[in-house]
């Protein structure tokens, strides 16, 4: 008796920020007697489940991707993350984010020595030697590191 195949499920839809999907949904006795179906699915009552962004969705996002590899938008991002590097740290150490005072002369004042804490915590680890803090290693550069 021939295997029969069954045509896939597609299905449209959003995903958990509203963004239109295409989920692809393949039947269980299409997957059953696949001999790789482990690798594909970790389900056991039913087929592999795909879920696609639009063409044209997945257009501007390849588009973008390409622009965000470019080495001018690497030099915009380094500074950015520097600034927010340090937003970070004010906020971190000094507990910047709201200020105990009310007015914007004395705000101000509290801005200066927030800065001023921040330079003699740089100056400090400078002069001694150590790292600030170690850069964080991505999931998913982690799991290219091990290949």
């Amino acid at each position: 008796m021939p295997q029969r195949f069954h045509q896939p499920l597609l299905d449209r839809g959003h995903d958990h920020n509203h963004r239109p999907t295409i989920r692809i949904r393949f039947a269980t006795e299409t997957c059953a007697p696949c001999p790789v179906r482990d690798q594909c699915t970790s389900s056991t009552r039913y087929g592999r489940q795909l879920t696609v962004r639009p063409q044209e969705r997945d257009a501007v996002l390849e588009r973008v991707r390409a622009e965000q590899a470019t080495d001018e938008r690497k030099a915009r991002y380094a500074v950015r993350s520097g600034v927010k590097a340090t937003i970070h740290q004010a906020v971190a150490a000094t507990g910047a984010r709201r200020t105990r005072y009310m007015g914007l002369p004395k705000t101000r004042l509290a801005h200066i020595f927030t800065a001023t804490a921040i330079n003699l915590i740089r100056l400090d680890a400078w002069w001694n030697e150590k790292p600030l803090a170690l850069t964080r290693t991505s999931h998913l550069a982690a799991l290219d590191l091990a290949a």
